[in-house]
């Protein structure tokens, strides 16, 4: 929806449509619900809800970015990162297939950016995927939202099982300290003691902000560094939240504030 953002670890943000349904504890202070978007399109959450296409001008704005990618690299020394989508999930069963069929065409058509896709329904991905998928396509990132324990256990080995370019977690609002071990990259192969997060490429972090936001736990973060850290994955720490939306990057020493996958 916007060539910038106040979202720190994305360059800007797409939505092909807008609209959703609560699916997991950290939905329930959804800011995409009552986002200005949302409430100007009179757009109701739920999951018999209808979503709704975003305009013919929005689904330009992706390739006027990628056309401009030999301004953008010279500037940051990479391709732009697109989130989809801030307002949707792309795994949405609720969302007309024609549309997610269109955005992967817009996908194939923006060789130069990246796409940070990030969806809570990491069950409906292998039904959604193109036929052309393969591996998976080389400007996709494919990332999942697990805020506690419970939804690290169940949904990082279904993330696992999908080929992509790059895999990564996005733990806010983090709603619990949680623990990499024992959860396994293949829980069904008994002989495999692979950690999960060791196939795990970037993973951000962050607390809740906004009215009635959930504190995060005591060293919660922390210990989620340390994981990272000793697994040599990348991590991003957004903000400690609350009312306030404080950054806390600098209590977390012996860690890059800003931490990113290395990618072609």
């Amino acid at each position: 929806m916007a060539e910038t953002t106040g979202i720190s670890w994305t360059d800007a943000t797409f939505n092909p449509w807008i609209g959703c349904a609560k699916v997991s504890p950290g939905c329930d202070h959804c800011y995409a619900e009552v986002s200005t978007p949302s409430r100007t399109m009179k757009i109701v959450w739920g999951p018999q809800e209808q979503r709704r296409r975003t305009s013919a001008g929005n689904w330009n704005l992706p390739l006027r970015w990628d056309s401009a990618h030999a301004h953008f690299f010279a500037q940051h020394g990479r391709r732009r990162r697109v989130f989809c989508a801030s307002l949707a999930d792309v795994f949405d069963n609720r969302a007309d297939s024609r549309w997610r069929d269109e955005l992967w065409a817009l996908v194939r058509a923006t060789p130069n950016l990246d796409w940070l896709i990030l969806t809570k329904r990491i069950g409906n991905v292998a039904g959604m995927l193109p036929a052309d998928w393969g591996d998976g396509y080389p400007n996709i990132w494919l990332g999942i939202s697990v805020v506690n324990q419970d939804e690290v256990d169940r949904d990082i080995p279904k993330l696992l099982a999908r080929p992509a370019r790059v895999r990564w977690l996005s733990m806010e609002p983090l709603l619990g300290a949680v623990s990499f071990q024992g959860v396994l990259a293949n829980p069904n192969n008994m002989g495999d003691g692979t950690n999960a997060l060791e196939l795990i490429d970037w993973v951000v972090v962050g607390g809740e902000s906004g009215s009635g936001a959930r504190l995060l736990p005591s060293g919660a973060v922390e210990r989620l560094r340390d994981q990272c850290g000793a697994a040599g994955v990348p991590f991003f720490f957004k903000q400690w939240g609350g009312m306030t939306n404080d950054k806390g990057g600098c209590i977390l020493a012996g860690m890059e504030f800003k931490a990113w996958p290395v990618t072609s």
